[in-house]
């Protein structure tokens, strides 16, 4: 009895996993399936010997073609890559989705809340209400550019008497105070002095955040009772001590400005409009304290994440491309001189600084992997078709270093962004979309655009940049959702406009 019982059950074990690594019709190709586990071995031992995510999607793609399917537990994931493909991918709405694994929950109190990892009815409020107050609140016009200004101001005076003492300066930790107030001024109405201990911690703990999974979720998202067996390698334990701080100085931030008289009226920041939103009686249901401290996170994380790690990379290549850099004072010197700091109407006029940050912004892509979607429904995609519910990863990486479009893509050449003449930047929207495209493109880009090359423009304008150790710092980044450049010192001297 007992043995016909154990050939049953390996009968019918053996059957399950026959049947566990089928892959549905016209899925895309990609590497074999184990049963329960899929390929995440396969797709772990890739990143280990490539180094960073991005890499081991990249290498796949080029092995399988530009669309390829894998499956991790019982996710499928779709990596999307080639400017065609992924272009398709974001004109199709079936694809504007977010996931729903455990991850994705975990940063918002296990519900899906904010506007950046949720979608329906809910997310469409949310997001509509987050755009319509940052434009009220002047972001995209020159109201908004002004406050940026004054931080760059603060920001180089702040540099100046640093530098007048011989200080070592360690970047991007140098940046990330004012790269916050120009965030917190739109989120909260205020902002912090640059020495300010709290906030500098605070910052950091946002870049951590980034780098702890990667954008896919990583196994806590496919196997959430990992959080219990290895609560630090599976990435839960040091997630939860980095978002712990950061829901408090949120929630202590709003309870401040709600308890603070004002009119019925007032909306003076994000967090105050959402306040007079919540107090209207006709409010809609999605309105709540938790969907405020998400909202918040939301565009806190990523507002001070893709700057500091743009403007970290373009101080980074002017160390190791000293010509260019000279080159770009040149500019400054003729089109600002000595009396003032860069200004947004100068912008126009100064072509080989844009180029510049969009060459940083190509070379370097922050974003490497687009944020991750999720097909609503089953949809087909350039010949395969896609499950519902499966993951999706804009593979950004392949555009901006596509090779049969850039030629040298490895090479820093700002002058691929300016016409022949070299007085006009020239972009091509269809290879080089750092933003993303479709519904789900970052709703910060009005604001990352003026701040980056604002903050970039006065610092090479007012100081000579040099390596504070014997080496050059390495140009690859540290991996995670995004990628930001390891910490590195510098020296830097106030020059003077010529």
């Amino acid at each position: 009895m007992w043995y016909g019982t154990a050939v049953g059950l390996l009968v019918a074990v053996v059957l399950y996993c026959f049947w566990d690594v089928r892959k549905p019709k016209h899925f895309p190709p990609g590497p074999v399936w184990f049963p329960l586990i899929g390929c995440g071995v396969t797709l772990m031992k890739k990143v280990r010997t490539l180094g960073f995510y991005h890499l081991m999607w990249m290498a796949l793609c080029r092995k399988y073609g530009r669309i390829v399917g894998v499956r991790v537990g019982r996710d499928h994931i779709i990596v999307v890559s080639g400017r065609e493909a992924i272009r398709a991918m974001y004109a199709k709405e079936q694809f504007d989705g977010r996931p729903d694994g455990f991850f994705f929950r975990m940063r918002s109190f296990g519900q899906r809340l904010g506007v950046a990892m949720t979608d329906g009815p809910d997310w469409e409020v949310q997001r509509k209400f987050a755009v319509r107050t940052m434009k009220q609140l002047g972001m995209g016009r020159s109201e908004f550019v002004r406050i940026i200004e004054r931080e760059v101001q603060e920001l180089i005076e702040n540099f100046r008497v640093r530098a007048e003492a011989g200080e070592i300066f360690t970047m991007s930790g140098s940046l990330d105070i004012a790269l916050l107030n120009v965030v917190w001024v739109l989120m909260a109405g205020q902002r912090y002095e640059l020495e300010n201990v709290r906030l500098k911690w605070l910052a950091e703990a946002i870049h951590r955040t980034f780098h702890v999974i990667d954008m896919s979720g990583g196994s806590l998202s496919r196997f959430p009772w990992l959080r219990f067996v290895c609560p630090e390698a599976s990435g839960y334990g040091p997630m939860m001590r980095l978002l712990k701080p950061l829901w408090g100085f949120l929630e202590e931030t709003i309870e401040s400005i709600r308890s603070n008289p004002h009119s019925p009226d007032r909306r003076d920041s994000v967090i105050s409009a959402y306040l007079v939103e919540m107090a209207r009686r006709e409010h809609h249901d999605s309105f709540s304290d938790a969907q405020l401290v998400s909202l918040c996170l939301d565009l806190f994380q990523a507002g001070i994440e893709t700057l500091s790690s743009v403007l970290g990379f373009a101080l980074l290549y002017m160390l190791h491309h000293p010509a260019v850099m000279r080159k770009v004072q040149r500019e400054l010197d003729a089109v600002v001189g000595a009396g003032r700091l860069p200004t947004s109407e100068d912008r126009p006029r100064l072509p080989f600084t844009e180029a510049v940050i969009l060459e940083v912004e190509r070379i370097a892509t922050v974003v490497p992997v687009g944020l991750v979607h999720r097909a609503m429904d089953d949809v087909e995609l350039c010949g395969y078709r896609i499950p519902k519910d499966s993951i999706i990863l804009p593979l950004l990486y392949s555009i901006q270093m596509d090779a049969d479009y850039w030629t040298d893509p490895g090479t820093f050449r700002p002058e691929r962004f300016l016409n022949e003449t070299g007085d006009r930047v020239v972009v091509h929207h269809d290879v080089f979309i750092p933003f993303g495209a479709g519904r789900r493109r970052c709703l910060g880009e009005a604001l990352a655009k003026p701040a980056v090359f604002l903050f970039f423009s006065a610092i090479v304008h007012r100081f000579s940049i040099e390596s504070a150790d014997t080496t050059l710092p390495p140009l690859e980044g540290m991996d995670g959702i995004t990628l930001s450049p390891n910490p590195f010192r510098v020296r830097i001297k106030e020059r003077i406009a010529v």
